[in-house]
């Protein structure tokens, strides 16, 4: 199914990495020829005060009277001169929130499009927070992008690396990914594996079948692991093979084993080597 509809939640400051990754987003969505669904949120921020409150003012008043939020309106307007410069059809909202509640809003939204376009910050709490709620809550498939690298990220996905480990999560992943690796002039699957197992071997080359039968060529290949994580098994086979787009299913094992324990998904969603398209 082409990719028509693209959600992009927006919050936090609109500094030059955020206004880099809005705008790669807003090209990639150009790209996809779809239209973008931008909920761009005020974040509640307590503020601390400066100056002694008089015990005689209502507390609760003062209180509120020391809030700030987050500039969503800057957001907004980076967004705005994307979408004007990359003729993309878009309607927007805005909320103020507490941010308690933003990363589950954002999955109510994405429910009804096609994918999620998501900006990431590398190593914060909130990002991964919003990655992993849409994951789990908005039944759509999620592309990641990595703000720190948006400035010399591709609009177009000419070469992609599948993540292969015969789960359902990669499945699926492989099932949304189809227009984009319909469109790649590069398709290769690895699987992380010290064994090479024929399980493994065969799989492998079963997926390769399965999507020639789609028009996609790919080829097939086993990587080490060779001690390291997972996770930091793709970041270098990324960066040794100049890969615009990771696609890979989403916790295999449960969230609470890889918070525990790390894991693959809790490594890339971290710290994206690259463009990331996820499922679960």
């Amino acid at each position: 199914m082409p990719i028509k509809d693209v959600f992009l939640p927006l919050v936090g400051e609109p500094n030059e990495a955020a206004v880099a990754a809005i705008d790669k987003c807003v090209a990639v969505s150009g790209d996809f020829g779809a239209r973008i669904s931008v909920f761009a949120v005020e974040e509640d921020i307590p503020v601390r005060p400066q100056v002694m409150i008089s015990s005689d003012l209502d507390n609760a008043a003062a209180a509120e009277a020391l809030r700030s939020v987050t500039d969503a309106h800057g957001l907004l307007k980076a967004f705005d001169s994307a979408a004007v410069r990359f003729g993309v059809r878009n309607e927007q909202k805005l909320r103020r929130l507490a941010a308690a509640d933003i990363a589950g809003h954002f999955a109510e939204c994405a429910r009804l499009t096609d994918l999620s376009l998501v900006p990431a910050r590398s190593d914060n709490a909130q990002s991964e927070k919003i990655i992993e709620r849409l994951l789990f809550e908005s039944g759509r498939p999620i592309l990641i992008c990595p703000e720190q690298l948006a400035a010399e990220l591709p609009v177009a996905f000419d070469d992609v690396v599948i993540a292969w480990d015969h789960s359902a999560p990669s499945a699926r992943a492989v099932g949304d990914a189809l227009p984009m690796l319909q469109g790649a002039a590069t398709v290769r699957i690895i699987t992380a594996t010290d064994r090479k197992t024929p399980e493994e071997m065969q799989s492998g080359a079963a997926l390769v079948g399965h999507l020639a039968e789609h028009g996609v060529k790919a080829s097939f290949e086993a990587v080490k692991i060779d001690g390291s994580s997972i996770g930091k098994v793709f970041e270098a086979f990324v960066n040794a093979n100049a890969i615009d787009l990771l696609v890979m299913g989403a916790y295999r094992h449960s969230r609470l084993n890889e918070i525990v324990w790390g894991g693959a998904t809790k490594t890339v969603i971290g710290r994206p080597p690259c463009w990331v398209m996820m499922s679960h």
